[in-house]
């Protein structure tokens, strides 16, 4: 296990590299000048081309990039050309609304999800079936944007039970921190609950003929007891996979959700930064989140072990 968890992270290691090239040659590709932006539409060009001397804009792309990554492999992600601040430290701020919110969606996925697929196994060869089956797509088919703007002005306009926007902290308030996350939790995890649950589902199914569930059928358990000492554990291994791609979904989501709930998390820092063209921040939040993204994975991995102790790792 050992051996294999020091293999997975030192095969991050290119993944890692190839990303930051990817999304260092997009940001700096993209048009638009960051040093116009920063002295705005009355700058002159000398002034302009003082900025971006200043900046390191000037020079070659190559050279630009090869700067950037040997501060990164020292954990120096440079600094913000809009604000001067360590891109580093701006991340870190900003993490906590993101991650609040991304427990708190999966806490309502999951929530929901398992109890519903369980339930529709229980009641299979009925109508709850079919209906499931058509509420799942449904989920999974509707826009975030679109679900959002619904229930900002279905619950926040029209009738004003929660706040349009704004974040509280945890540690200043629990019920103001859940107050203002449950809209944009809501949101992002309608669309995974359609696919947990639905994977869920199908991986249940497939172990409810099985002979093991027959002989113990046959020994006169009853039917809930099978569904959730037995067959519920065993489809486990498929559904832990699908959570580990919910981190992604949730962190994509995040980019749109707390841009139109004014959360300040990575999602909103992500979004101002391209508008600022501020090159630093946004190749730093990349980064940042493809790393997140391939931890995950690798707990994932991991995890498989305790679920089923017939998986073993060379």
């Amino acid at each position: 296990m050992l051996k294999y968890t020091v293999n997975r992270l030192l095969s991050t290691i290119p993944v890692m590299i190839i990303v930051s090239i990817i999304v260092f040659m997009i940001v700096h590709l993209t048009p638009g000048n960051p040093a116009y932006l920063i002295l705005g539409e009355d700058s002159s060009e000398e002034s302009i081309a003082q900025l971006e001397k200043q900046l390191g804009l000037d020079q070659p792309i190559v050279v630009q990039f090869f700067d950037w990554f040997k501060n990164v492999i020292t954990g120096d992600l440079g600094q913000s050309i809009y604000s001067s601040e360590p891109v580093l430290q701006i991340i870190l701020d900003r993490l906590g609304p993101t991650f609040s919110l991304m427990m708190l969606s999966m806490t309502l996925a999951l929530a929901i999800a398992i109890p519903a697929a369980i339930f529709v196994v229980w009641k299979r060869n009925t109508i709850v079936d079919p209906l499931f089956i058509f509420t799942s797509l449904l989920g999974v088919s509707i826009p975030e944007f679109w679900f959002a703007m619904l229930l900002v002005l279905g619950v926040a306009v029209a009738i004003p039970i929660f706040p349009v926007a704004g974040y509280v902290p945890i540690v200043e308030s629990v019920n103001l921190w859940f107050y203002h996350l449950i809209l944009p939790a809501i949101v992002l995890a309608t669309v995974e609950i359609g696919l947990i649950a639905r994977m869920l589902r199908d991986s249940m199914l497939d172990n409810v003929h099985q002979d093991y569930t027959k002989t113990v059928r046959a020994q006169g358990i009853k039917e809930s007891m099978i569904l959730m000492k037995y067959v519920f554990a065993n489809a486990l291994i498929p559904t832990t996979t699908v959570v580990g791609t919910m981190v992604a979904g949730l962190l994509g989501g995040a980019v749109i959700v707390e841009t139109m709930f004014t959360i300040p998390g990575i999602g909103q820092l992500l979004i101002d930064s391209i508008h600022r063209r501020d090159y630093p921040v946004i190749q730093g939040v990349v980064l940042i989140i493809a790393g997140i993204y391939v931890l995950i994975n690798l707990l994932i991995d991991l995890l498989y072990t305790f679920l089923d102790p017939r998986i073993r790792y060379d």
